[in-house]
């Protein structure tokens, strides 16, 4: 018997990431945009979650750009796998990280003129001229120089040999909503930047606001990039957004049966005794709970078995759930349950665990433990490939 960690069985709960259905929201996505418009894939946060290095592999595959980062340490998982295209350092950076960001070949957004001296200090010692972007503040009051003070930072950076001024950018701070009045107000102040550059003859090769829901809903701001990232992975960033036929959730989370318990009458379930069985009941334990990412809630939710909703009884536990399956008496041990995903002709959607968690569905992507292995299925390339073709024929 080979017990080397290599043969380690696998836990009964896992999060499932059909990458077909990436790479056909890809597709998608990369056919709605203009040719000339370049996308940048933002696969931070182990891509919301689901596993950056296969997303970005498939994201190459499907004309991408290059990707966004929000960390040193992300950007760096890519690299060492060897991948080489663009790779964006959104925020800000510290001092020690920038002969990291210069030495890797990594682009640095620069808000503030210390941080424009010291990596063109760095670059220069590299004997490296490094693209940079800049970030303009245009109302969201996150990072970034603010629009009406902004050219001074693009001036010294044009005069930094060391420095190559590749980028200009703004994130809107509603732009998924049915209201555009402060997202336009946005545009047309990064506009103006935009305005006095062209004045001081000042060519700047990538200009770029939109984040999924700019993609969606504002093309008068697409310019020469757009940054998508939850919409690749098939969540719509709201319920009012634009809608793209065919794009679909790539992530799903599922466990299987791990227990069943049989109630009597005035019986209680889990932690505080929070559900008492009105009467003779059947209730099976999924080996998934709070400490995998599921929202710690009391008698709330569903999960699908068999095609059907069993409801969630009792307190959810750090490693288990339990779920009334008196009415379907099919259901047995180790059969597979969907926690989030669909089955047969139902699904529990992104947006149902929000509300779960009274979050957002950015949240519920990303907290999902690691703990939880990832799973990637559908991930042959000449077959997914065929697959995509044809539902876009």
């Amino acid at each position: 018997m080979n017990l080397n960690s290599e043969h380690f069985p696998q836990r009964p709960a896992w999060v499932e990431i059909d990458l077909a259905r990436l790479r056909r929201n890809l597709q998608l996505i990369r056919r709605d945009l203009p040719r000339e418009v370049k996308l940048l894939a933002i696969v931070k946060d182990e891509a919301y979650g689901h596993g950056a290095l296969d997303i970005a592999r498939i994201a190459i595959e499907e004309g991408a750009w290059g990707f966004g980062l929000s960390t040193l340490e992300e950007a760096m998982v890519l690299r060492e796998a060897g991948i080489t295209s663009p790779l964006l350092l959104l925020g800000e950076r510290q001092e020690a990280e920038l002969e990291w960001c210069v030495a890797h070949d990594l682009t640095v957004c620069v808000n503030e003129p210390l941080t424009v001296r010291k990596l063109a200090r760095v670059a220069a010692g590299f004997e490296k001229q490094v693209p940079v972007h800049v970030k303009i503040h245009t109302g969201m009051s996150r990072y970034g120089v603010r629009w009406d003070e902004a050219l001074p930072l693009i001036e010294q950076i044009l005069s930094e040999k060391s420095l190559r001024l590749e980028g200009v950018m703004t994130h809107f701070s509603q732009s998924d909503e049915a209201e555009k009045t402060f997202a336009n107000l946005q545009f047309a102040r990064f506009n103006e930047v935009l305005r006095a550059l062209e004045q001081r003859k000042i060519s700047v090769k990538l200009r770029h606001t939109c984040n999924s829901g700019g993609f969606l809903d504002l093309p008068h701001a697409h310019l020469d990039m757009v940054r998508v990232g939850i919409l690749m992975f098939g969540v719509f960033p709201s319920s009012v957004c634009r809608r793209i036929p065919g794009i679909e959730p790539v992530m799903s989370v599922k466990a299987q049966i791990a227990a069943i318990q049989k109630l009597k009458p005035g019986e209680v379930v889990g932690y505080g005794m929070r559900y008492t069985a009105p009467g003779e009941r059947r209730i099976a334990i999924l080996p998934i709970g709070y400490g995998d990412g599921f929202p710690r809630v009391r008698n709330q939710g569903d999960v699908l078995l068999h095609g059907k909703r069993a409801p969630i009884v009792g307190g959810i536990a750090m490693d288990a759930l339990m779920v009334d399956i008196t009415d379907i008496p099919e259901a047995q041990m180790w059969d597979e349950a969907v926690i989030m995903g669909r089955q047969g002709g139902d699904e529990i959607t992104v947006h149902d665990m929000a509300k779960l968690k009274n979050s957002v569905s950015y949240e519920v992507l990303t907290s999902w433990r690691l703990r939880l292995r990832r799973k990637s299925v559908n991930n042959e390339q000449k077959a997914a490939r065929q697959f995509v073709n044809a539902e876009l024929r």
